[in-house]
């Protein structure tokens, strides 16, 4: 029986170009899904990490700066780093 492959993603190119900042932001997610939230409310608990946004930032490369390709773009959908639904969203409004 063969081998099966699995978790082996072949990236796109450019991704060495934004790989760095979604690196960052992840870490700034997990930093703020750290901190405390003695005497807070839930919503001023989860606010902080709202308000760090990939998908934002892959949206804005790709509509409004024009620094990465639709392949790229369809690769970080794909994946999970940006979520579809929302960039739709932000788009047609």
């Amino acid at each position: 029986m063969p081998k099966i492959k699995i978790g082996r993603v072949k990236y796109t190119e450019g991704w060495v170009l934004i790989e760095p900042t979604i690196r960052e932001l992840d870490a700034k997610i997990r930093e703020a899904e750290n901190d405390t939230h003695d005497r807070k409310r839930k919503c001023e608990a989860l606010y902080p990490i709202f308000r760090i946004s990939r998908s934002h930032y892959i949206y804005d490369l790709f509509y409004r700066r024009k620094d990465i390709s639709n392949e790229l773009y369809v690769f970080c959908l794909d994946q999970g780093y940006a979520d579809r639904n929302l960039i739709v969203k932000w788009k047609s409004g």
